[in-house]
């Protein structure tokens, strides 16, 4: 149980914000590369309660800057782009991708040096496909170069769910909680008549580990599932990489779950898959790594089609409320990851505002190596076993 002090310290994350601004100091992850075509080369971005466009200039560098023009406050999502950057579709103001105005139509030559305009702007960076910002202050930390983003000897594709109605924190929370995935996946599916689909948890859980993990470029909180009756395993299950990413393997595919918190009431899910192959061989790579939007989770009326993974979880984030009241919770043993998760939250809550940096983040280039990330004993056995079966979403 939290009080309701606790919960908006942790659960809000607007500028200013004790959350907000711990999440500030990480690369948040906003978009999949191949999002942005010369058909499209800009979109709307919402993260962390700012509004923000998003574009490719004409010579391809990429730009976050702030949706409302500061001449006149017109959106910028409506804009041209050109090839030194956006230009505004209301008076023509042109702002290049660190959103400098390096033109105004109209006015003495010398007028954007002389008023000082520019938009709100953060730097972006592509990696593996996505594009992650940092909107902290100063000189931002070192990207992570996850193992899953880089390596070569396989394939990977980027999923675009559909936007949460719920505050980050939920979704997180989610995954250090080992047991639901008996009834809310498992079970679910086996009324559905898709047993096989969950077959991997539908085993009772006699006990179940946490360990709060820091290594040298994350931490976070791992689990273990210790199953029973005759399919007796431990499994050393798939980490909460702190703040806002889930590492979980499933069947073949190595997947990394990235939640960026939209505003205080809606949450970005990016579902990035590698699929490497069985001996290790490289894989030519394309030029931008597909992406595909999921489909909803819901029908027209809104009920949750509860037919997969995703559309689980979604009703049980969901179902909690914009932003749910912990005062009125009741935690068990099998909760104590949530519990040290909030702990890691209050702790480097604490530590950005002492003036240091979040634990995880590298600002040394000679020591930013690859993170790797590895399949979890349990379910690299289930992989070999069931190559063929579909993997929900």
């Amino acid at each position: 149980m939290l009080s309701n002090e606790i919960n908006e310290r942790l659960t809000r994350v607007g500028p200013g914000t004790p959350a907000g601004e711990m999440l500030r100091r990480y690369w948040q992850p906003i978009a999949a590369e191949a999002e942005l075509t010369e058909e499209t080369p800009k979109r709307k971005v919402r993260a962390l309660c700012e509004d923000l466009v998003l574009f490719r200039d004409g010579r391809g560098n990429l730009g976050l800057i702030e949706e409302q023009c500061c001449h006149r406050s017109a959106s910028l999502l409506y804009g041209f782009i050109e090839d030194d950057g956006l230009r505004c579709a209301y008076h023509g103001w042109k702002f290049d991708c660190s959103g400098e105005c390096i033109e105004m139509p109209f006015e003495d030559d010398d007028a954007p040096k002389n008023l000082n305009a520019r938009q709100k702007s953060y730097p972006v960076q592509a990696m593996g496909g996505v594009i992650f910002t940092y909107m902290g202050p100063g000189d931002p930390p070192l990207l992570p170069r996850w193992n899953n983003l880089l390596r070569e000897d396989g394939v990977r594709t980027v999923f675009i769910l559909p936007e949460l109605d719920c505050n980050w924190l939920q979704v997180m929370e989610n995954s250090v909680d080992p047991t639901h995935t008996y009834y809310l996946h498992a079970h679910t599916l086996v009324l559905k008549g898709k047993g096989a689909s969950g077959s991997y948890y539908y085993r009772p859980i006699e006990k179940v580990n946490f360990d709060i993990v820091k290594e040298d470029g994350w931490c976070g909180v791992t689990k273990q599932r210790i199953y029973g009756g005759d399919d007796a395993e431990q499994e050393v299950g798939h980490p909460l990489v702190f703040p806002n990413m889930l590492l979980s393997p499933q069947r073949e595919h190595l997947v990394m779950h990235m939640r960026l918190p939209v505003d205080d009431t809606h949450t970005q899910i990016i579902r990035y898959q590698f699929t490497p192959n069985e001996d290790g061989s490289p894989v030519p790579q394309p030029d931008v790594v597909p992406f595909e939007n999921v489909p909803p989770l819901t029908d027209e009326e809104g009920v949750y089609h509860m037919n997969s993974f995703a559309s689980h979880d979604a009703m049980a984030w969901e179902s909690q409320g914009p932003i749910t009241d912990r005062s009125r919770e009741n935690l068990g043993v099998a909760d104590k990851g949530i519990a040290l998760y909030r702990q890691l939250l209050r702790e480097q809550i604490d530590e950005v505002e002492a003036g240091n940096d979040p634990y995880g983040t590298r600002r040394d280039d000679a020591h930013n190596d690859i993170i790797k990330m590895e399949v979890s004993t349990g379910q690299a056995r289930v992989a070999k076993a069931s190559k063929s079966e579909k993997v929900e979403a």
